[in-house]
């Protein structure tokens, strides 16, 4: 350094051995090395080297000889390093008591005196000063969790019920208030955990006279009793397991139907045969019945290749069906048909057919319209006997009007089972041509007892007639989906000019496409109906595989099923996709949005009913929905 004092002396000299680890070794060095180093100035020992420097003035030199003293350098090397460790340990705590050791180590004399090195020692210190920035970081701890507040209530967590739960702060003045609000009066005690006991009487069985019971229908109306029955209906005595579908198309267990007299007086014309207690449906028997039934299927299927069975007409409606052999055969060319008859005499004909697996009904068909929706079926059958068209202006056949789709078909016809009806029957076609000329049907094939008329597309042909033609235009503003306990009307029913029932799609892509009538639907939701539909299927779609397990579906080979809440139709649409063996009557409450126009056009079967009043036909696998 510049204010170190130059020795002129070039003499050797040999260290002091009172600070070894200064010198590498003990051989003579020269001052001019010695100068050559900072450290020098501040540890230099020697009182002759000290008296061999020059000073500028006598007050200089002795404080340079005071702070090169071996006390002083000492001092300054104890402070300096107590400083280094004060600052490490304020910054780091936790450093390990090894540091303090290496600290007392170096600051013992012995110690210092067993280094030989003097490298070591400069390490050692520039460590201790630079140990505040390279010793190993350590983690600070986490803080403490929060304090997790009680919960009260029911639900846990996730959101599922559960009974570990607290009831939580409550005003016991509050409860009073409610008693009093009930109307409550004083509470009398119970003991502790003292079960609670309802007992309830079993309803006791019908008797054998109520067996094929029937409610809210005579011959032809519907009227439901003001009490209803405090029993349970028996079943037949004999009666086992429907057989499975296909099979009980064409068999059934004798003693599964109450009333066999149509087996017994009519047993040839419906060509049933009875064998080994069972009732056998075979192609065989009146040729008369087989010609009809012969007749109606290749007409339809090859005279009128528009109707297409299985594509263009999917829902058919059978009047008067007998025992549904019409239906079982459209069945095999994949058309679902509805069997409705009224209650008469032979009133066990839809319990044949339900039990069969057939889609059936017992219905009023008299002064009420029935309650399914317009333009609902596809192709509309009557075997031409036990109704009379004609009569009251054609109020009947105006009714299967409304009923039909537009540009779709209407069959009639039927076996002369007493040649003594032939001259009736004459009379009752020329009656019944003109009526259906009246109302715009277009005869497209006769063939000698059966007839197949096409109703119009649209309503010019209605609008075009002349003033005062009969049947008169129904009034404009004459809802034709107001099914339930409205009366028939001997009128048409005029076609709507836009989301007309008659642009469906073919089978089955009708089933998954929103029809046009989804629009026309009196509901709440204006813009998000398709969306709503599709959602519906989507859902059912993919909980059905549950309801088939739950219920062991396949096992037990359900057939009837009545969705008693139907909606869009979502439920049937997902048993179709599944490819189960089972149809399903889809219910529309009277209480809520009229989606059946929307079930039919998807080629689905429905009905309208109240469900505050008795519904007309058993045999049915009930579903009803939770909430619903």
């Amino acid at each position: 350094p510049p204010s170190l004092p130059h020795s002129t002396s070039d003499t050797p000299f040999t260290p002091t051995p009172s600070f070894p680890f200064l010198f590498p070794s003990s051989s003579p060095i020269s001052p001019r090395h010695l100068q050559q180093s900072q450290l020098f100035t501040f540890l230099h020992p020697f009182p002759t080297a000290v008296a061999a420097m020059k000073s500028t003035s006598p007050t200089a030199a002795v404080g340079t000889a005071l702070v090169k003293t071996p006390y002083i350098v000492k001092f300054a090397a104890v402070a300096l390093l107590s400083l280094s460790v004060a600052l490490l340990f304020y910054h780091h705590p936790s450093f390990p008591s090894a540091a303090f050791s290496a600290f007392t180590s170096l600051s013992s004399p012995t110690a210092v005196a067993a280094k030989n090195s003097t490298s070591t020692a400069l390490n050692s210190t520039s460590t201790a000063v630079n140990t505040s920035s390279t010793i190993l970081k350590v983690k600070k701890l986490p803080p403490p969790p929060p304090s997790v507040a009680r919960r009260t209530g029911i639900v846990d967590e996730n959101g599922a019920m559960t009974e570990d739960f607290e009831i939580g702060e409550f005003d016991p003045s509050l409860m009073e208030e409610l008693r009093n609000l009930r109307g409550g009066g004083e509470e009398t005690e119970k003991k502790e955990n003292e079960p609670k006991i309802v007992k309830y009487d079993k309803f006791k069985a019908c008797d054998g006279s109520k067996i094929d019971h029937i409610p809210c229908l005579d011959k032809s109306e519907r009227h439901c009793p003001d009490s209803a029955l405090d029993c349970v209906v028996p079943m037949p005595n004999g009666y086992q397991k429907s057989l499975p579908w296909p099979r009980s198309r064409d068999e059934v267990w004798l003693h599964n139907v109450p009333d066999t007299r149509l087996v017994q007086d009519q047993g040839g014309q419906y060509s049933m045969l009875v064998k080994d207690a069972k009732i056998s449906f075979q192609d065989g028997g009146s040729d008369q019945y087989v010609n009809l039934i012969s007749q109606v299927v290749f007409l339809v299927q090859n005279m009128v290749p528009d109707i297409d069975f299985g594509h263009h007409t999917r829902v058919a409606l059978d009047i008067s069906p007998g025992i549904g052999s019409f239906a079982a055969s459209l069945f095999r060319h994949n058309v679902t048909t509805l069997l409705i008859g009224t209650k008469d005499v032979h009133k066990n004909q839809i319990q044949f057919a339900l039990e069969r697996g057939l889609p059936a009904m017992v219905v009023g068909f008299g002064t009420r319209r029935l309650p399914y929706a317009s333009q609902a079926f596809d192709l509309i059958r009557s075997s031409g006997s036990g109704i009379d068209w004609t009569v009251d202006n054609g109020v009947l056949l105006l009714e299967v009007n409304r009923l039909l789709r537009a540009g779709r078909y209407f069959v009639w016809g039927g076996p002369q089972v007493d040649s003594n009806h032939e001259l009736s029957l004459d009379d009752q076609w020329n009656e019944m041509e003109g009526l259906a000329a009246s109302i715009c049907w277009q005869l497209v094939k006769k063939e000698g007892n059966i007839a197949i008329w096409r109703k119009p597309l649209n309503s010019s042909c209605y609008l075009g007639r002349e003033i005062g033609a009969q049947p008169p235009l129904c009034n404009s503003d004459e809802d034709p989906d107001n099914v339930w306990y409205v009366n028939v009307t001997a009128c048409i029913t005029l076609l709507p000019e836009v989301r007309n029932g008659g642009n469906v799609s073919v089978w089955p892509a009708r089933l998954h496409s929103p029809p046009d009538r989804l629009q026309s639907i009196k509901m709440d939701a204006m813009i998000s109906r398709k969306e709503l539909m599709k959602a519906e299927s989507r859902y059912w779609n993919e909980i059905i595989d549950s309801y088939v397990r739950a219920f062991h579906w396949k096992e037990q080979n359900f057939r009837n099923v009545l969705d008693m809440r139907a909606g869009f139709g979502g439920f049937a649409a997902a048993v179709n996709d599944l490819e189960l063996t089972s149809w399903v009557m889809n219910v529309v409450p009277v209480n809520g949005f009229n989606t059946l126009p929307v079930i039919y056009d998807r080629g689905l079967l429905g009905v309208m009913h109240d469900w505050y009043a008795h519904f007309s036909t058993s045999w049915f696998l009930c579903l009803n929905r939770p909430n619903k």
